[in-house]
């Protein structure tokens, strides 16, 4: 009887938002360290951010 209960509530826990959270977050992070390289940091900064955008779209 428990196992269910426990597999209910952790579909309510680990919805789209969570989980596209968990892939994104470390993204924006390695694009912020990034971004102080000189000249070409700004760029894959923005293309990093521009990535983690979409994938924070997708409906899990």
């Amino acid at each position: 009887m428990l196992k269910p209960i426990i597999v209910v509530l952790l579909v309510f826990v680990l919805q789209g938002c969570v989980l596209t959270k968990v892939v994104t977050v470390p993204l924006r992070v390695g694009g912020a360290v990034v971004s102080v390289v000189p000249v070409v940091g700004n760029v894959a900064d923005a293309a990093i951010d521009t990535t983690a955008d979409v994938i924070d779209l997708v409906p899990l």
